[in-house]
């Protein structure tokens, strides 16, 4: 039986966006995992076969629709390849541009939208500082205005696409102390000034991550996206999306987990007898799918709140919090029927196994997101 949430129309993108995953980033994972990026080109292609576009406005080259579903379906897909890399830095427009398509004049999604969704510039969003993480009121990073510019001081970290990105969402502070002096600024990649740092990480190998330094760059008062002081909201409604995407993400890959321990456990034969044949493996297997089955549950539930026009605020933090945990348990619980051919380099449980941690960090850490569920739930 088909489930309610998903249809015709989302069999059909499955089906293209299993296509391109198979054609287009399955065969060559290992290369960009050594490369330590994604090629430009990818980006480009995967505009092409309408993967960049979905939720945004179609004025400017998007593929309009408030329904979650498909965001789901193309997560899923692309954790087929076995790598959050490539959902990280092929979607870093999902957290970079929405301030924009909401927020932004028409002038400015013609700039800075459109031709990222085309695939020919790469959008990052930068927020988090090297003195704090998830405290966004807090963020010291500063822009002073002299005429008709911004003059941007600071340092942000962490940031995905940072060393490839064209045009940066950036946070800065225009105004005073905590969040009403918040301001979003798109900075160019190329504006003097502006230097980048990779940073080296434990997962997510083939997703470039940066360290950007903002020394006395000048900044047209042009690119700040919605009034001044105003940038916080916007911020917060991101997050909102991005931890739906997230718990999607550690969903995706702990089925991915399942999926490739049980084909592993039916052929590989100890004792004389495939492995699958002892009950602590049917055991171990079953409690897996349970876990996956249960995130998937409460996963549609929630899309389906959102396309109704609700913000679930607090079962959304849950959500992430519950997925990537179970992502944790499972890719661990994978790890040890794979045992020795588990931990060898190049095998796609090894890779997801390295990157649960980053999924109960990113977004709002696991303990930051349970107290803002506590707030939102009225405790």
């Amino acid at each position: 039986m088909q489930s309610p949430f998903y249809n015709d129309a989302h069999d059909a993108f499955r089906r293209e966006a299993r296509r391109f995953v198979e054609r287009e980033i399955a065969p060559h994972v290992d290369t960009w995992e050594a490369a330590g990026e994604l090629p430009r080109a990818l980006h480009r292609k995967a505009a092409q076969a309408g993967l960049l576009q979905i939720g945004f406005p179609a004025a400017y080259g998007g593929i309009e629709t408030a329904d979650p579903f498909y965001m789901i379906v193309l997560t899923e897909e692309l954790a087929r390849a076995g790598s959050g890399g490539v959902i990280a830095s092929l979607l870093s427009h999902g957290i970079a541009t929405p301030p924009i398509a909401h927020a932004g004049s028409d002038e400015q999604k013609r700039r800075f939208m459109a031709p990222v969704l085309a695939g020919e510039k790469i959008a990052a969003l930068a927020i988090t500082e090297p003195g704090g993480g998830s405290d966004v009121a807090s963020l010291q990073t500063r822009a002073v205005r002299d005429g008709d510019h911004y003059i941007v001081r600071g340092s942000k970290t962490f940031i995905t696409s940072g060393m490839r990105a064209d045009f940066i969402t950036t946070a800065v502070r225009t105004g005073g102390d905590g969040m009403g002096g918040v301001s979003l600024l798109v900075i160019e990649g190329d504006t003097p000034g502006l230097s980048r740092t990779p940073l080296s990480k434990m997962g997510w190998h083939c997703s470039d991550t940066a360290t950007l330094y903002f020394d006395d760059c000048r900044v047209p008062l042009g690119h700040r996206i919605g009034a001044e002081n105003q940038g916080f909201m916007a911020i917060m409604l991101n997050f909102n999306q991005e931890r739906l995407m997230l718990a999607a993400q550690a969903w995706a890959f702990a089925q991915l987990c399942h999926d490739e321990a049980l084909a592993y456990a039916r052929e590989r034969t100890t004792f004389g007898r495939p492995l699958i044949r002892n009950q602590v493996i049917r055991h171990r297997l079953v409690d897996m799918r349970m876990k996956c089955e249960s995130v998937k549950a409460w996963l549609d539930l929630l899309a389906w709140h959102v396309s109704c026009g609700r913000s679930p605020i607090a079962e959304i933090c849950m959500l992430k919090n519950l997925a990537t945990t179970t992502l944790e348990q499972v890719a661990n619980d994978a790890l040890q029927i794979f045992g020795g051919a588990g931990y060898l380099k190049g095998n796609k449980v090894e890779r997801i196994y390295r990157e649960t941690k980053v999924l109960t960090i990113g977004g709002g850490s696991l303990e930051i997101l349970k107290d803002l569920a506590g707030r939102q739930l009225g405790l």
